[in-house]
């Protein structure tokens, strides 16, 4: 139980109405969930206006309702409280209800288009190997330690968010390691959280059917670092030409991290092979074992982070050079005869790109790269044909196919798809709208030592067709065709 006049501490109130002194049970913004004593907060969301469902809230026993606009009907019994945004009040409210956690921990974002779940996840896994108790907020996965939490969204909702880092100082964690996706950002599922650090990866084209222009994409992450408070450091990398950008309005200590251009944390890679990366961080060698100029970032990022918290700069180097990379992201699979899987979450052009030019540089002789991809639907068309395009001009075979169609036919992505392959490259495009023939015909097409890439799903363990989610892993199923190869 908490009084209501407690959680609703530093949110910017328009009116009141009734009694500040209630005991609240519970704090709700979906009023299906909403019980005796509760208190909801009226959102206005993408697709539904909790301002409609404020009588069914209290009909279901809301003892108070935080809102932006007050409806004509205002029971004596209920406080009604008045605010211009109840999304970022709620923010604020569930921080306050849950005991403000996010104070009692080293809490570090991470944003950017690509690499947040690598670095957050090798953060997590940093600093659980340096000694800490530490949590991780993921695309992939929450986790309290090495307890692990089903995630449904890169960035909780402000209520679970909030829940789970309480949960974490209840267990004894020091740190937290989170994505902070930026439709996160631009939604206030953040507000109220206290943040000791950001991380900015890079920013490329991806989300242009929420944010509408690439500027607007932009901003939604500047955000992040222009909210940073002046105890909090802004880690930024400065090869990514919005990398000081980031820097412009925080009020955060600022660094930068790079591979190409001077910094404060400067990494050089030595070599890069399908077995891991040798690199020069800070004028000193270490081989990891993750593959890639964009891990090599990676990783230059998280050793900045780590002396920013104020870690030992050989521990942490040494700990970097055992830790392998998250779920879904470059896992490599062995089949017969030197023939190579690789499986990645690239479901952007900038996250292709990288990833294929990175296979064509472990090619030794004339190996064939076959790429499997697809791109999901009611999500950025724009981006449609750019990947296939990318995938046709660094691989032998292409295989387009389906990845998470939702509520739009699979076919008709996949003719989207092929209006970016020129008519040189047609040849050697296939397209198989069963994704699980799209990787056994992969697999058939493979010689001894092919690349076969499997990109966009990654972690993902289903595929959603029409509102259902199939059990659908891309790593079990090409393992199941690799192992068939050897009988």
């Amino acid at each position: 139980m908490a009084i209501l006049k407690d959680i609703v501490y530093k949110v910017t109130l328009k009116s009141i109405s009734g009694d500040m002194n209630k005991e609240i049970a519970s704090v709700c913004f979906d009023s299906r969930q909403v019980k005796q004593g509760d208190l909801f907060v009226a959102t206005r969301g993408t697709q539904v206006d909790g301002h409609q469902y404020i009588a069914q809230a209290v009909a279901q026993g809301a003892v108070a309702v935080v809102c932006e606009t007050l409806p004509e009907t205002m029971p004596d019994a209920v406080c009604f409280i008045e605010t211009n945004d109840s999304a970022y009040a709620l923010g604020i409210i569930a921080s306050n209800f849950y005991g403000n956690p996010s104070a009692k921990l080293k809490l570090v974002a991470v944003t950017g288009t690509n690499g947040k779940t690598t670095t957050a996840t090798i953060l997590h896994k940093l600093f659980m190997a340096l000694g800490y108790s530490s949590g991780l907020l993921s695309t992939v996965v929450n986790k309290i330690n090495e307890e692990e939490i089903v995630a449904t969204h890169t960035t909780p909702d402000a209520l679970s968010l909030n829940a789970l880092l309480a949960q974490m100082v209840k267990k004894g964690c020091t740190h937290c390691f989170m994505e902070a996706s930026s439709h996160a950002i631009v939604q206030h599922r953040m507000a109220g959280i206290e943040v000791a650090g950001a991380i900015f990866t890079n920013i490329s084209h991806d989300h242009l059917d929420y944010h509408g222009t690439f500027d607007a994409y932009i901003k939604a992450k500047k955000k992040l670092f222009d909210d940073l408070p002046s105890s909090a450091f802004a880690l930024v990398n400065v090869d990514d030409k919005r990398g000081m950008v980031m820097l412009q309005n925080t009020k955060a200590a600022k660094h930068t991290f790079a591979l190409k251009t001077l910094a404060d944390f400067k990494g050089r890679i030595i070599s890069n092979t399908i077995q891991g990366l040798q690199l020069e961080i800070a004028g000193k060698e270490v081989w990891c074992r993750l593959v890639g100029d964009f891990n090599a970032y990676n990783l230059v990022g998280i050793y900045g982070a780590a002396m920013l918290l104020g870690e030992q700069e050989e521990e942490v180097l040494m700990q970097l050079s055992t830790l392998t990379t998250a779920p879904g992201r470059f896992e490599i699979v062995r089949g017969p005869n030197g023939l190579t899987a690789i499986v990645d979450y690239a479901h952007t052009p900038d996250a292709l790109e990288n990833v294929l030019t990175t296979i064509q540089g472990f090619r030794m002789g004339n190996e064939q790269i076959i790429t499997v991809v697809g791109c999901g639907g009611n999500r950025d068309s724009a981006k449609r044909p750019i990947m296939s395009g990318i995938a046709a001009k660094y691989s032998d075979r292409v295989i387009l196919t389906s990845d998470n169609p939702r509520n739009e036919e699979p076919e008709q992505i996949i003719k989207e798809m092929q209006e970016g392959v020129s008519i040189t490259q047609q040849r050697k495009v296939l397209s198989i709208t069963d994704r699980r023939e799209a990787i056994k015909t992969a697999c058939a097409l493979a010689q001894p030592k092919d690349i076969i890439l499997i990109a966009g799903k990654g972690h993902e363990t289903y595929q959603e067709i029409k509102g259902v989610k199939y059990d659908f892993d891309d790593k079990k199923v090409v393992t199941e065709f690799l192992n068939l190869m050897t009988q």
